[in-house]
């Protein structure tokens, strides 16, 4: 039996995300699932693999079939909420869901990329329509280092290759919703203010020579509203609200 089967998930679960479980062995993507329902909030698909799965700006995510966690959330937070800010939210859930299953170190980068050894082991995707969000998770999870895609902006690495362990993806999929209700909570009830430490303390462009469509600069610390702040190369600062960030080469 799969470690990602509702009879292994259900038991692990311990907040209000999960009900209803909707599991796939394979499907387009766990978002169109959300996407095409009448789901309530805190709803979860979860697929063994995705034939379309996607990425931030329209980018392909790849998997191998039963090695990677993907899943994605439906939450329906109150109208006029500043909506981008849930990739931060979702990221540090991740984050910090990994930290406590894997006992790997990890950083979050900006806006929606989740770190191990400077390597991406996770990304996030939102998808909002009708006042609902499908915050799409991908963790790569048990791959082997060749099972891992080439070629991508932000080079990939998996758990299994980071520390060496195979991982029980139902009990990272527990961690993470739980982590996940706890920061959407506060979140709610403080803004993206109430999560500012955790988010500095994992920043990993803080400091970093970082490349964007007006110029080269210096990456700072994230806003309150989620901007990236960020000192050009000339001395300006500026608040980066979405596009590419690279690092830049050293």
């Amino acid at each position: 039996m799969s470690d990602l089967a509702p009879d292994r998930v259900a038991p692990l679960l311990r907040g209000s995300l999960g009900t209803p479980y909707l599991y796939a062995e394979q499907t387009g993507s766990t978002q169109n699932i959300l996407r095409d329902g009448d789901h309530p909030h805190g709803a979860v698909a979860v697929a063994e693999h995705q034939t379309a799965g996607r990425g931030r700006s329209g980018r392909v995510w790849e998997d191998e079939p039963s090695r990677a966690l993907l899943c994605s959330v439906l939450l329906q937070p109150p109208g006029g909420a500043p909506l981008p800010q849930l990739s931060l939210v979702a990221g540090l859930a991740v984050a910090a869901a990994v930290e406590a299953t894997a006992g790997a170190e990890t950083r979050l980068k900006w806006p929606n990329d989740v770190l191990v050894d400077g390597l991406k082991v996770a990304g996030i995707l939102l998808e909002a329509a009708g006042g609902r969000v499908a915050c799409g998770i991908g963790i790569n999870v048990n791959q082997e280092r060749g099972e891992l895609p080439p070629g991508t902006r932000t080079p990939a690495i998996s758990l299994r290759v980071a520390t060496g362990q195979t991982l029980d993806r139902g009990q990272l999929l527990a961690a993470v919703l739980t982590e996940l209700e706890a920061r959407y909570g506060r979140w709610l009830a403080e803004g993206l203010a109430g999560l500012t430490a955790e988010l500095e303390a994992r920043n990993a462009l803080a400091g970093r020579r970082v490349v964007l469509e007006a110029g080269a600069g210096t990456a700072g610390t994230i806003a309150s509203d989620g901007r990236l702040t960020v000192v050009l190369d000339g001395g300006h600062t500026v608040l980066v609200e979405s596009g590419e960030i690279e690092l830049h080469a050293r």
